[in-house]
């Protein structure tokens, strides 16, 4: 039953990032009041849930006496996290120092190595999707909503970087990331530590891909929406 309720939230996914092409009330200045609530549920999400979450992981990987490096070192699963973030924080900032370069439209180059990180992001959210370990089906639902709203954030800012090439071939890459995510899970069941890896750095790298579209002054980001969502969600995980 939660193979395929799996399936179905994958797929669920795949639609998404095929119509949110289509939803023309998106608008990025000012800020469409649908993606500050969809930061506001996305951030709910991860400090409500993700982050907690990390302190099982921490204890995961404590336990798997990490070789090399980590075994020096006590907060693994928040370093990861903090990882996470920090490479999806240098890849932004390679996108912007390439579009003030060369007016707004990315290279090539630029855009391949964007969107293969985003690739093998949106693989690991389809691969957690089958092997995270949710404490009922409802937690399941919950991290479908929190990452399908993140997921029309995404698609908005990669298409206002890249812009038509995004379209033609990026979306359709992410697309089948999760498919193929899910694929792997459905097929391959990791060791609990590589799970536990998994997951703080996809915390980390959500951080930053939240943060960074609600952040910036010239978004002109409606706080109240981005409250909305924050509350709401929050709540539906407390209930």
């Amino acid at each position: 039953m939660e193979m395929l309720l799996s399936l179905i939230f994958a797929l669920g996914f795949t639609l998404i990032h095929y119509f949110s092409k289509y939803m023309r009330f998106i608008k990025a200045i000012p800020r469409s009041r649908f993606l500050s609530a969809a930061g506001g549920v996305a951030v709910a999400y991860v400090f409500i849930h993700l982050l907690p979450d990390l302190n099982k992981h921490q204890q995961v990987l404590e336990e798997a006496a990490c070789p090399g490096l980590f075994r020096f070192l006590e907060n693994h699963a928040y370093i990861i996290a903090l990882l996470g973030l920090a490479l999806f924080y240098g890849l932004e900032k390679m996108v912007k120092n390439s579009k003030s370069s060369q007016n707004e439209q990315t290279s090539p180059g630029i855009f391949w190595i964007h969107i293969t990180s985003f690739f093998f992001y949106n693989a690991l959210i389809g691969y957690l999707l089958v092997r995270e370990e949710f404490e009922s089906v409802w937690g399941m639902f919950f991290y479908f909503l929190a990452l399908a709203v993140h997921f029309v954030t995404n698609d908005h800012s990669l298409r206002k970087d890249h812009q038509d090439i995004y379209d033609h071939y990026g979306r359709w890459g992410l697309t089948f990331a999760i498919l193929i995510g899910w694929t792997v899970g459905a097929f391959v069941k990791l060791e609990e530590v590589y799970i536990s890896l998994l997951t703080a750095f996809l915390a980390g790298g959500i951080v930053l891909n939240v943060l960074k579209e609600e952040l910036p002054e010239e978004r002109k980001s409606s706080f109240a929406a981005f409250f909305l969502g924050v509350v709401g969600y929050t709540a539906l995980l407390l209930v």
